[in-house]
């Protein structure tokens, strides 16, 4: 019995999404926080505004950029830099600390090491929180919001110049190395977590089982009869986690052709009882329990 592949496909995407490699927390470094301050800086001289004084700080409130235009008055430093350590370490606008003071909570103004002045707005990658930018001394303390409003919202990656780390590298394959390991039948690709085999087979194999891996397979030349499940006879271990042995008994058989795409989860007995050659096919394997590099 075949299998259509479409049928597969969201069990598929989903396998996939579960092993794939977690993104790397987001960090604010001084390439990041320098972007931020151009945008605050293009902001500016977009409304026209006579000053400003616009500081960059990273999660803990520390300062990574800053600059102050010099028509601005001298104290403008100052409170953007408290601005944008406020909202740092509160992960909040201060309009919202302003906010409540004017509506009657004014026993907030006696907390220390705080500015609850509008214009400080906390900096978003990838949803992760990453810093905070603060600005002063603009035409006035809403145009201070916005500009630190405008420059928070930079879109900022989750890549090597906010991250202070290289990205994940891309791997491309040649088409002519991909050829070429198919002529043969061997790995095109080996890392942790996953395994991408360039799969050809000229007659039967032995049936299998692999307790930690489970394999994508997707057919592109030739046929063959494959049987998984059952039972695994004269099995023996060649390997950590793989057993070997000379058939299957009490498995289900399935006629594979060109397009086919099958998965078989980790742990069950899977053989080639037959193959028309030449048996190209394509094999994702997605090792469990396994740390990702």
């Amino acid at each position: 019995m075949r299998i259509p592949s479409w049928s597969i496909v969201p069990g598929l995407c989903a396998l996939l999404a579960a092993q794939a490699p977690s993104p790397p927390p987001a960090r604010l470094d001084t390439a990041g926080a320098r972007a931020v301050l151009a945008e605050a800086l293009a902001e500016c001289k977009r409304l026209n505004a006579p000053g400003g004084a616009i500081a960059v700080v990273d999660a803990g409130g520390h300062l990574l950029a800053f600059e102050r235009l010099d028509s601005t008055f001298a104290k403008a430093a100052e409170v953007s830099i408290g601005k944008a350590r406020t909202a740092a370490l509160f992960q909040k606008p201060t309009r919202v600390f302003e906010n409540a003071i004017n509506q009657g909570r004014t026993a907030m103004a006696a907390l220390a090491d705080i500015t609850p002045l509008q214009g400080g707005v906390p900096i978003l990658i990838g949803g992760q929180f990453v810093g905070a930018v603060g600005v002063s001394g603009a035409a006035s303390a809403q145009q201070d919001d916005d500009i630190a409003t405008k420059a928070a919202a930079l879109s900022l990656p989750i890549g090597a110049c906010c991250t202070g780390m290289e990205p994940t590298p891309v791997t491309h394959l040649p088409a002519k190395d991909v050829q070429a390991a198919f002529a043969v039948g061997k790995p095109l690709l080996e890392v942790p977590g996953y395994k991408v085999h360039a799969s050809r087979r000229e007659r039967p194999g032995d049936a299998e089982v692999h307790t930690d891996e489970t394999d994508v397979i997707y057919v592109l030349a030739g046929k063959a009869t494959f049987v998984t499940g059952g039972a695994v006879v004269d099995g023996k271990t060649v390997a950590p986690h793989e057993l070997r042995g000379a058939r299957i008994d009490g498995g289900q058989v399935r006629q594979l052709v060109p397009g086919d795409v099958v998965v078989v989860p980790a742990g069950t007995p899977h053989w080639f009882q037959q193959v028309d050659a030449p048996f190209s096919y394509y094999v994702v394997k997605v090792v469990h329990g396994q740390a990702h590099g």
